[in-house]
C-alpha cells in the first residue's frame, strides 16, 4: 500500500493485532499499522463509504455488475475525489465469503490466466494499489533521467575510421574487398545511438587493440 501511495489500512477482525511478525515484514511501512483501524465486523468497516468495491478472483451468481480491477481503479480515481471508496480483500485462505461480497456494490477481478487464476493476497493487493495509482496519476517516474550526451556525427565518423583501421589490423576486414560488411556495421553502431562516453570507451578497446598491454607475470 505504501508503495503505491496508499494509507488507509482497515483490519476486520484480525487473528492478531498488534503482531510483531507483521510489523517485521512491514519494514519502513510499519507506520502503516500503527495507523490502521480495526473493526470487529466488515459492516463497521465500511459504514461511512459510498463505494465499495470486492476484490476477487472467484466467480461469484451475483447480481453486482462485475469489471476488471484497473475499471475498478478508475471508477474509484473518479469517486474518491468526493467520496468515500473502500476495497475489500477477504484472508488469504479463503478470500471473501459471499455474504461479504453482497455487502460491495461492484466485483473487481484481475484477468490472469483462466485455467490458473491463483494469487495470494500480497499480490492481489499489490497489483489493486499498482492500477490505483496509475488512475489517479500520470504514470511518469518519481525522479527524472539525467540526460545523456549523444555522440556528435564528427565523432562517430572518427570512430569507425579507427574501427576500420583495426579491423583491417587483425584481418577481419579485406580493404580490397569490403563489400558491404563495414556498411552493416555502422548499421549497427548508427541503431544503438552512441553516447559521447561510448564512443570513448570503444575506442579506447580499439587502441589497445592496436597496442596491447604487456600484463606482468604473477
Amino acid at each position: 500500500m505504501k508503495t503505491m501511495g496508499l494509507n488507509r489500512l482497515y483490519l476486520v477482525n484480525p487473528k492478531h493485532f498488534p503482531d510483531s511478525e507483521a510489523r517485521a515484514l512491514a519494514v519502513n511501512a510499519a507506520d502503516l499499522l500503527d495507523t490502521a483501524v480495526v473493526t470487529a465486523s466488515l459492516d463497521e468497516a465500511i459504514a461511512d463509504c459510498h463505494l465499495v468495491i470486492a476484490v476477487s478472483g472467484k466467480e461469484r451468481s451475483l447480481s453486482q455488475e462485475v469489471m476488471t480491477v484497473r475499471e475498478a481503479a478508475s471508477r474509484s480515481s473518479q469517486m474518491a475525489t468526493a467520496q468515500q471508496v473502500a476495497l475489500v480483500f477477504g484472508n488469504e485462505t479463503n478470500g471473501l465469503s459471499t455474504i461479504e461480497a453482497s455487502k460491495c456494490h461492484l466485483l473487481a477481478t484481475i484477468p490472469a490466466n483462466p485455467e490458473y487464476t491463483s494469487l495470494n493476497l500480497a499480490q492481489a493487493v499489490q497489483i489493486m494499489c499498482y492500477e490505483l495509482r496509475m488512475a489517479v496519476t500520470d504514470g511518469s517516474l518519481h525522479y527524472e533521467e539525467k540526460p545523456v550526451a549523444l555522440a556528435t556525427q564528427d565523432e562517430l565518423e572518427r570512430f569507425y575510421a579507427h574501427f576500420k583501421e583495426v579491423l583491417i589490423l587483425i584481418g577481419y576486414l579485406n580493404p580490397r574487398a569490403p563489400k558491404k560488411l563495414f556498411e552493416r556495421l555502422r548499421r549497427l553502431y548508427a541503431r544503438a545511438h552512441l553516447e559521447k562516453e561510448e564512443v570513448n570507451l570503444l575506442r579506447g578497446i580499439l587502441t589497445l587493440t592496436q597496442k596491447p598491454k604487456k600484463h606482468e607475470k604473477y
